[in-house]
């Protein structure tokens, strides 16, 4: 990413004072619901991405109130912002597609602020500034909308958002033991999410097409701001929205405790790349979706009180996924062929958790390689264990965590006779000493 100076900033601020969530329209056309938002930065920025909802009941659609629907997706709208106003950080936000009050604004204000961390921290920004973001509603907007109860168009299941990784497949697991009526949560599936689907033999699919407006790709080439944004908090008004469309009741995400954990300091507050992933994020956008979005809906993390440790160690008893899971974000951003890339932080970790509990052939068998003969990854693994300041800006577990695996891969190693690389030149029991911490 390009170093963004403060003058930079400043001077971007300046010329694009105001950021316009202009208004929304959505049309059924054959099977699928198709929205498209309006965004305006002032003066001469447009933006129009869209959303497409895959093979909808129309029966069903007809069924729910109007006035709820567009209130679903006018939050659709909202949740696009942070993606696009990122590119300019304007001060000012101003909503003309809908109506908020005081306590949305400053939930939306609370969401951008915290989810956008990373951005911040990376771009250099302060936005503790007192005239560093400020919301305008337009005033005719005044029609508020209280949730109506859809009781009667859900039904006892549950949808599981479903990424690549080994999480969503152990709750899919887990509640398909229980007995649970399940659907899969697709958005812009994946050749590892169709073969996890296939996997996992669950035909229930709600699948969504999201397209970025390539206006914003083509900004980013040019220099304007850009960074990480707060996808799981997308990925949440997305559910909570097709669990409507579709008739579920139950929302399980995987998200897991060690979310809770941030990466680095930065203007006294700690930034957490796995901020909208958080049980933070998570109970508040509870509270918010029971009282501004669909009351019936129950949405929650079936996987909260685990780390991923934990769920490493659960995971290993489905061996079925073992050639079609993939967490790897290289791959994915690079359309790479294979489905880990061997060198980045997630890779590493994956790997670490993993190791404690797979025999080493099967481990060689899903990444190609053993990792931890990966001399360019010592700097990465010094990050996850906790010998550098910053832990990786990557969906990892905590410090402890990552300790406590490199321990275990340790013991496992010298039992075995053979102790690679990493596991070598990595001193933990200094890091222990200098963390002042112990593990349980």
């Amino acid at each position: 990413m390009e170093k963004i100076n403060q003058s930079k900033i400043d001077q971007l601020r300046k010329k694009y004072p105001k950021f316009i969530y202009e208004k929304y329209s959505f049309k059924v056309a054959r099977n699928n619901l198709e929205i498209v938002f309006y965004f305006k930065v002032e003066p001469n920025i447009f933006f129009k991405p869209k959303i497409i909802v895959k093979n909808i009941n129309k029966k069903r659609l007809a069924q729910i109130e109007e006035k709820t629907i567009n209130n679903l997706i006018f939050h659709l709208g909202l949740i696009e912002i942070p993606s696009y106003w990122k590119a300019t950080c304007s001060p000012i936000i101003e909503i003309k597609a809908g109506f908020l009050n005081k306590e949305q604004v400053d939930w939306w204000k609370d969401l951008i602020l915290k989810g956008m961390g990373q951005f911040f921290y990376e771009n250099k920004i302060n936005w503790k500034k007192r005239d560093f973001l400020f919301f305008q509603i337009e005033n005719h907007c005044l029609d508020k909308f209280k949730t109506e109860s859809n009781h009667r168009l859900l039904e006892e299941k549950t949808l599981v958002p479903l990424g690549g990784g080994k999480d969503s497949i152990v709750t899919l697991e887990k509640l398909k033991e229980q007995g649970k009526e399940i659907g899969c949560f697709l958005v812009n599936p994946t050749k590892t999410m169709k073969e996890i689907v296939g996997v996992a033999k669950i035909n229930d699919l709600v699948v969504i097409e999201r397209k970025i407006d390539p206006a914003l790709l083509q900004l980013n080439k040019k220099g304007f701001l850009n960074g990480h944004t707060p996808i799981t908090a997308v990925l949440s008004f997305l559910s909570v929205f097709s669990a409507l469309l579709f008739g579920y009741k139950n929302i399980a995400f995987s998200n897991e405790k060690s979310a809770n954990e941030g990466n680095v300091k930065y203007l006294g507050e700690i930034i957490n790349h796995q901020w909208s992933k958080s049980s933070e994020f998570e109970n508040k956008f509870c509270f918010y979706c029971k009282k501004y979005l669909a009351k019936n809906i129950n949405y929650f993390s079936y996987l909260r009180k685990y780390t991923e440790l934990e769920i490493s160690k659960m995971f290993v008893s489905y061996p079925q996924y073992f050639s079609v899971f993939s967490s790897c974000n290289v791959v994915l951003a690079k359309k790479m062929n294979k489905k880990w890339c061997g060198n980045c932080p997630k890779c590493l970790f994956v790997y670490l958790i993993l190791y404690p509990f797979l025999e080493k052939e099967k481990l060689l068998k899903i990444f190609g390689n053993d990792l931890f003969e990966n001399r360019n990854l010592l700097s990465i693994m010094k990050g996850l264990v906790g010998s550098k300041e910053i832990k990786p800006f990557e969906c990892v577990g905590t410090k402890k965590e990552s300790q406590k695996a490199f321990l275990m891969s340790l013991k496992k190693a010298e039992k075995e006779g053979k102790t690679p690389f990493l596991l070598k030149k990595v001193k933990i029991i200094e890091i222990l000493k200098k963390n002042k911490k112990r593990l349980r």
